[in-house]
């Protein structure tokens, strides 16, 4: 209880220290930025049962179509990290490499749950989950979305009512991540060299209809 407090209070003063340095607010395009898909997470932090909550908070108040609100959120901590383990996989592009790394795996997740099908459901989930991972790098963390899973595995591991949808893993990361431009055309898939992930965007000359 004590070394929890410690922790917490030791988290408050270092947040609050580089609040009193930061001189502007930080723009939404410098989130966006560093919100890369982590596949490799530091196995040493631990993300708390109220941090989760604050995401999910990000996605409440996030616009849903229609108002339908039909998403419910299942927060994992490290004590049932190891219940969704076995039934996910990471690194779809990079399996040579059997992601996530011996040591760097994922110990909280936000597991994405509905049972109605429409694709305002889909609409809902990719903006909910974008608040979510837009959140969590406003916190110093950093998350990845896993649709490779097997849902009924993972349904049965933590019982769960409803059709989980989508899993996103949430945590420090613990990888360098660099994004790179490619014209359109070029290879899109991501890639690893030297230790350094590196994601490939098209230019914005490129995305831009004439």
């Amino acid at each position: 209880m004590a070394d929890n407090y410690l922790g917490r209070k030791m988290e408050e003063y270092e947040a609050q220290k580089c609040a009193s340095v930061r001189t502007r607010r930080v723009s939404l395009v410098s989130l966006l930025a560093k919100n890369r898909s982590t596949r490799g997470f530091d196995a040493s932090f631990k993300v708390r049962h109220d941090q989760l909550l604050s995401l999910v908070e990000a996605a409440r108040l996030s616009p849903s179509a229609m108002n339908q609100q039909a998403l419910r959120y299942r927060l994992v901590t490290d004590e049932e990290a190891h219940l969704l383990l076995p039934h996910i996989r990471l690194g779809g592009a990079l399996p040579e490499l059997g992601l996530p790394l011996p040591g760097t795996e994922p110990n909280a997740f936000v597991v994405i749950c509905s049972d109605k099908e429409s694709r305002f459901v889909d609409i809902d989930m990719g903006i909910a989950t974008q608040s979510i991972l837009l959140r969590a790098v406003e916190m110093g963390l950093n998350g990845v979305c896993i649709a490779a899973f097997d849902k009924e595995r993972v349904r049965e591991a933590l019982q769960l009512p409803l059709t989980p949808q989508l899993i996103i893993a949430i945590g420090r990361s613990a990888e360098h991540i660099e994004v790179v431009e490619i014209a359109e055309g070029e290879n899109q898939r991501y890639y690893r060299n030297n230790g350094t992930h590196f994601v490939p965007k098209i230019k914005i000359e490129d995305l831009i209809i004439r």
